[in-house]
């Protein structure tokens, strides 16, 4: 009786998905790519380089290993990920075929360390296809179990026909939420949970698509499911001093070119500790203005004009970024890491064995 309940549960799965393919496979390609667009689930991404994330390397990356302490990755180093897990597999055919497959990314981070930037990044370096998934944007559309099922086949069908495609998921956590707050349950953020996961168990080598999350708050999240969807998670703190100062300049210069040669920018990189990216950006937009850029050949920026702007914004605090460590060091790949870190130190600290003295 066992047996047969089991066939039977696998009987109704299989004839569920073929219930769903055959629904489209009468379907010109074309007609399935109009649906998503006129839904606003296939979007036209905005044109960004790789190269406009800026960021400099973790310069005490050695000497935090002597002190025994884990180095944070660097901007740098989350913009050399993205390349490597992103742009290099969705790019080339011939490194995607040979590379391990890589079906999911999630990056996490305070608000304003620029996810989505490196979303749209990966799009315009690969010529990829944008698909939005995110809760926020499933609401009140393809209602139903019957309706998520067929969203998530069409966007799939759609992002392998239409290959390199991204799929975004913006505020991931809340498909995985331990507890979904009273305000979201109409949404229903979950409900695209089961489904997805499938879908991406799907995908083979030769499919360059890839599944891209972004989060500010992973810990409201079930840790099971959110690690088993996403096979790699990139940790985005908030920027170091080394960043900041490249950051400052790089964006000044854009700005104003030479007139920036006379800022104190090293001042700026160090006032600014606990801000992101985003906050930076907006300081600089709202010194210079019009007006303001018109009055440079008479009036020289200061430094100082910037302070009163940053002052306005919300930093990141410490506690802040120390929860979301927290939290990454209990993922699968944080707690190889401090496997490793602490396998190293008790190989360095193991006492070496006295020779015995002979009697």
């Amino acid at each position: 009786m066992r047996n047969t309940s089991i066939c039977g549960r696998i009987g109704m799965i299989a004839c569920t998905r073929i219930r769903v393919s055959t629904l489209t496979s009468a379907r010109p390609a074309d007609s399935l790519f109009k649906e998503l667009v006129m839904f606003g689930f296939l979007k036209k991404s905005e044109t960004v380089a790789l190269k406009d994330y800026v960021g400099d390397c973790l310069y005490l990356g050695s000497t935090l290993n002597l002190a025994k302490k884990l180095p944070m990755p660097s901007l740098f180093d989350i913009r050399q990920n993205i390349a490597l897990y992103g742009v290099l597999r969705l790019g080339s055919p011939d490194i995607h075929s040979m590379a391990p497959l890589i079906r999911s990314i999630l990056l996490v981070g305070p608000p304003g360390m620029g996810k989505k930037m490196l979303v749209k990044a990966v799009c315009t370096e690969t010529g990829a296809n944008l698909f939005d998934l995110s809760p926020d944007n499933l609401q009140d559309k393809y209602p139903g179990k019957a309706g998520v099922q067929m969203l998530v086949h069409l966007v799939f069908k759609v992002a392998r026909l239409f290959q390199p495609s991204v799929i975004w998921i913006g505020n991931a956590e809340k498909n995985f939420y331990k507890k979904v707050p009273k305000e979201e349950k109409e949404m229903d953020p979950k409900r695209i949970k089961k489904d997805l996961t499938k879908a991406l168990r799907l995908l083979s080598p030769g499919d360059r698509v890839m599944l891209i999350g972004t989060s500010d708050r992973p810990q409201l999240a079930e840790m099971k499911g959110l690690c088993r969807t996403y096979e790699r998670i990139l940790l985005m703190p908030r920027p170091d001093y080394a960043s900041r100062y490249v950051l400052w300049k790089h964006m000044l210069e854009a700005q104003v070119g030479q007139a920036a040669q006379s800022l104190d920018i090293s001042a700026l990189a160090m006032v600014s500790d606990g801000y992101t990216p985003g906050h930076i950006v907006q300081a600089i937009q709202s010194v210079l203005t019009e007006r303001r850029l018109l009055q440079l050949s008479k009036r020289p920026l200061v430094a100082s004009e910037f302070l009163g702007h940053l002052a306005k914004l919300e930093p990141v605090y410490r506690e802040e970024e120390e929860a979301l460590k927290d939290w990454y060091f209990k993922t699968p790949l944080g707690k190889k890491m401090m496997k490793l870190s602490k396998d190293q130190d008790a190989e360095e600290t193991k006492p070496t064995k006295e020779k015995k003295k002979p009697k």
